[in-house]
């Protein structure tokens, strides 16, 4: 109990600490390993803060919550039908299992398509995490999913 009480905790200060920052904040949904809730808060032109609050079906079903610090290349833009990013990533992820926890870094790589004249934008990206904590160990998230931004 008081692990879920701690992960729910952590999750509402992410959402809450990504809102303050200036720029569009965008909230949808990834699909994947994992699935669940996924939020993007842009802090300038070229980067982001992304995140999920996701279960992960994997081997071990737990809950999981990363939080990335993205940086976007210019990809392919016209005006007329939207614009593509390419990114790159480093971040951190916690996954909560039903014995033990697991720490990580996040590496993630992914496109993102800006839809023209919307406030929506579809993305996908894989990423590769090494584990630290309990043990160390090389493992790989990808997914794909919508948000829509405020």
């Amino acid at each position: 109990m008081k692990k879920s009480l701690f992960l729910a905790f952590l999750c509402f200060g992410f959402l809450s600490w990504a809102t303050a920052w200036a720029g569009a904040f965008g909230v949808g949904v990834i699909l994947g390993e994992p699935t669940g809730l996924s939020f993007k808060q842009w802090v300038n032109s070229r980067t982001a803060l992304a995140g999920a609050a996701a279960w992960s079906f994997g081997e071990e079903s737990a809950f999981h919550v990363h939080l990335d610090y993205l940086v976007h290349t210019g990809g392919r833009s016209d005006p007329d039908v939207g614009r593509l990013l390419f990114y790159l990533g480093i971040g951190g992820r916690l996954k909560a299992e039903e014995d033990d926890g697991r720490l990580g870094a996040r590496v993630p790589l992914g496109l993102a398509y800006e839809l023209d004249d919307s406030q929506i934008d579809v993305f996908f990206e894989l990423a590769p995490i090494l584990d630290i904590a309990p043990k160390t160990e090389l493992r790989v998230n990808g997914g794909f999913g919508i948000r829509y931004f405020f």
